[in-house]
């Protein structure tokens, strides 16, 4: 496979809009698939890319289906989309797309390679550290200096020239980027971290809301040991973050992490059945309680039910004691 590959960047969100934007400004040709008035807003004036250094202007090609992307034997597609959206984007794809298409799972959770590699052999993981924020239709905020880390590798584990070529590909992009042969387990530990993800869409924020992070971190940890599945350690995601995410000091919107973004935007649904429901999956296949993952779960899907507003439900009502 040739390094200068082509790339369609399937969900042009705050995590696809950031990659999409920073590669194609690199010189990487991209094509980029959204949709409702994201895309029409991005067809009609280009992907507005936010970062330090300004306001950048994206003009890369933007489809709404796989159906307009011009496929050629060299594409990657780097799937983009939140987790409850990975099976009708497979659908899309398996429709249009070359059937020995590469697809890498630029995605929060761990079950999308597994999903992903029921129908493609060419799966590859990618443990998303990109902070990024998409609020208005057609802007995408990049929240720190750098673009983000975003290491990846074969979802059956170990490393080959492929998963080496898009590294490279993301480097030239700007993004801190290394081919590793255990990306599975980088992204268990991503995994954990995302357990606050629902709290933070959900509860009002302050230490009530602080302390059941806390707890649901906790017991995905508990689960995941009594699981048996390799984690990398807290200490080595740390060093490998080191001092790359530092944030910007002015940001044009809001804090949040992407469940609270999909809330904010009034969407149909959220990744939480991907994120505290892959720690109660595992805690009811192992036999290991998970209480907190499941308030949270419960909690969430709640709220985006009922329409309530983001960060408004008193953490003391999700878990009571």
């Amino acid at each position: 496979m040739k390094v200068d590959m082509r790339y369609v960047v399937y969900g042009t969100g705050a995590v696809g809009g950031v990659i999409g934007g920073n590669l194609h400004l690199a010189g990487v040709p991209v094509t980029l698939v959204a949709r409702g008035e994201h895309l029409a807003r991005i067809q009609a004036d280009g992907l507005v890319l936010d970062r330090a250094d300004g306001r950048h202007r994206v003009d890369a090609p933007a489809a709404e289906t796989a159906a307009d992307v011009a496929w050629t034997d060299d594409t990657v597609v780097l799937l983009c989309v939140k987790g409850h959206q990975t099976q009708s984007a497979l659908d899309d794809l398996r429709a249009h797309a070359p059937a020995d298409v590469t697809i890498a799972c630029v995605q929060n959770g761990v079950a999308n390679e597994l999903t992903v590699l029921r129908r493609y052999a060419a799966t590859y993981g990618v443990c998303v550290m990109l902070p990024a924020t998409h609020l208005e239709p057609g802007v995408v905020v990049q929240k720190c200096y750098r673009p983000g880390i975003l290491d990846l590798g074969p979802a059956a584990g170990g490393v080959d020239a492929r998963a080496e070529a898009i590294a490279a590909d993301l480097r030239r992009g700007g993004f801190e980027s290394v081919a590793r042969p255990d990306i599975m387990a980088w992204k268990h530990r991503k995994l954990l971290m995302n357990l606050g993800n629902g709290v933070g869409a959900v509860c009002t924020p302050g230490p009530a809301a602080d302390d059941l992070a806390r707890r649901a971190r906790e017991e995905g940890e508990q689960v995941l040991r009594r699981a048996g599945v390799p984690v990398v350690s807290d200490e080595e995601d740390r060093e490998r973050r080191g001092d790359l995410l530092a944030r910007r000091q002015q940001l044009p919107v809001g804090e949040g992490g992407s469940t609270w973004q999909s809330v904010v935007r009034g969407g149909r649904g959220v990744e939480i059945d991907y994120l505290a429901g892959e720690i109660v999956l595992l805690g009811r296949l192992h036999g290991a309680p998970t209480p907190v993952n499941e308030a949270i779960q419960r909690a969430t899907h709640d709220l985006v039910r009922s329409g309530g507003a983001p960060r408004s439900v008193d953490p003391a009502t999700v878990l009571p004691a």
